[in-house]
């Protein structure tokens, strides 16, 4: 399977999240960073932070979900 970002935004609650395998690694909400209740922006901080907690660099992820 690999190394999965999932991404939702432009909706309620924006997030990201990291799965690796079949398993969620990290995931977290645009607004723990932003304090915007229910943010629905681009999740560029809950990226950084699951990719970060996961110990990946964006070039080594094998794909990207869109929701």
């Amino acid at each position: 399977m690999g190394k999965i970002l999932g991404i939702s935004a432009f909706y309620h609650d924006s997030a990201a999240a990291i799965v690796e395998d079949g398993k969620v690694i990290a995931a977290a909400q645009e607004e723990r960073f932003t304090r915007k209740k229910h943010d629905p922006g681009f999740p560029d901080y809950a990226i950084r932070h699951v990719l970060e907690l996961a110990g990946w660099r964006l070039e080594e992820v094998d794909g990207v979900v869109f929701l």
